[in-house]
């Protein structure tokens, strides 16, 4: 399993800090990352991460204020992000898989509940 938490309401230009640990099964994919539904459109990849520390992000706007990270012995995937703005709003799912490619075509075998992310203007 994946629990995600961190979100919550944030004002534009400030941060968050999302947290995913995982569980069970999941704590034995090697791979991680993030994606994100915001209202009214797919969801969408934010980045991914493999086990050595290795990044993938979606878009360079998002590399300039997002960082992805992880913590192997606690098995959890963190997203930091900064000078957040109101279309960042969205709610954020970790997933994870044995294979990268699978994580940032958003093919993984596991997901988490989603946790929801409201930046105000």
């Amino acid at each position: 399993q994946l629990q995600a938490c961190g979100g919550g309401l944030v004002q534009t230009g400030g941060s968050l800090r999302l947290s995913c640990a995982a569980t069970g099964r999941a704590s034995d994919s090697a791979n991680m990352g993030w994606f994100r539904q915001a209202p009214g459109k797919e969801r969408e990849f934010v980045a991914a991460i493999n086990l050595r520390g290795g990044a993938t992000y979606s878009k360079d706007y998002v590399k300039d204020r997002f960082t992805i990270s992880r913590d192997n012995a606690k098995n959890t995937v963190y997203l930091q992000m900064n000078k957040l703005k109101p279309e960042d709003t969205a709610v954020y799912y970790c997933t994870a898989d044995p294979q990268y490619l699978a994580v940032i075509r958003g093919l993984s075998e596991s997901w988490g509940q989603g946790t929801l992310v409201t930046v105000s203007n």
